[in-house]
């Protein structure tokens, strides 16, 4: 049987493995990440020497989910990873499993394939792990578009009687935050950024509060950010 498995990795502190994940990362024959730099770095740290490291992302600019099919079909075993956190939480990895999935349903391969979950760190379960809200039931936007629609799912997030998180990223924070301020000018706000970093910080407050602290403190305005909206 050949595997591809999906592998967590850490979202900033290296020490946020699991065993399991490092074992699967030393005995694949291949590894795709996002970027080879930045999973080179976690390779040296647990000195493994990937057998194969590739490149692969949603627009297929690097290895095919042709390419991958054909490696799982030969027998190869395949760990995806991203960046950092969990493959397929805003970061590449929904489509190729979607791909593999729909593939298996039609292949005439006698190599039986199985798409495996190694769990790992997600910035999304970190933060609400830590931010003192209520989460028995929420709402993941991930990233939210940079046009299109944006005013709309504020609008959404402003009349939610669920807790809504989404990412942001430095450049937009701000915009992010005048945005919750005219239409959520209640709610309370929490930002969770540079999660298990030297510098992870926790911030709450309404949005004009989060502004004008940013405002003050503009070096604060880096890293990535989780935003928790709630009543």
């Amino acid at each position: 049987m050949s595997t591809l498995f999906i592998v967590g990795t850490p979202i900033g502190n290296l020490e946020d493995i699991t065993l399991r994940a490092l074992r699967v990362l030393k005995e694949v024959d291949v590894i795709l990440c996002e970027d080879t730099r930045v999973t080179q770095k976690l390779l040296a740290k647990y000195e493994i020497e990937a057998k194969q490291l590739a490149t692969y992302n949603e627009q297929e600019s690097g290895v095919t989910a042709g390419k991958i099919t054909q490696w799982l079909e030969e027998g190869k075993s395949v760990a995806l990873v991203s960046d950092a956190g969990t493959p397929g939480i805003s970061d590449p990895g929904a489509v190729l499993v979607e791909k593999i999935r729909t593939h298996l349903k039609t292949s005439t391969s006698d190599v039986e394939v199985k798409v495996e979950s190694v769990p790992g760190p997600s910035a999304l379960t970190s933060a609400l792990s830590i931010a003192g809200v209520p989460i028995h039931d929420f709402v993941f936007l991930g990233f939210l578009p940079h046009k299109k629609g944006r005013e709309t799912l504020f609008k959404e997030i402003a009349g939610s009687e669920r807790t809504m998180v989404f990412y942001e990223s430095p450049h937009r924070i701000l915009k992010a935050l005048e945005s919750l301020q005219k239409f959520a000018p209640n709610k309370k706000i929490t930002i969770a950024r540079e999660l298990t970093k030297i510098h992870e910080q926790i911030i709450s407050g309404s949005a004009e509060a989060l502004l004008t602290y940013f405002a003050t403190n503009p070096d604060k305005v880096r890293g990535e950010f989780v935003v928790i909206v709630s009543n």
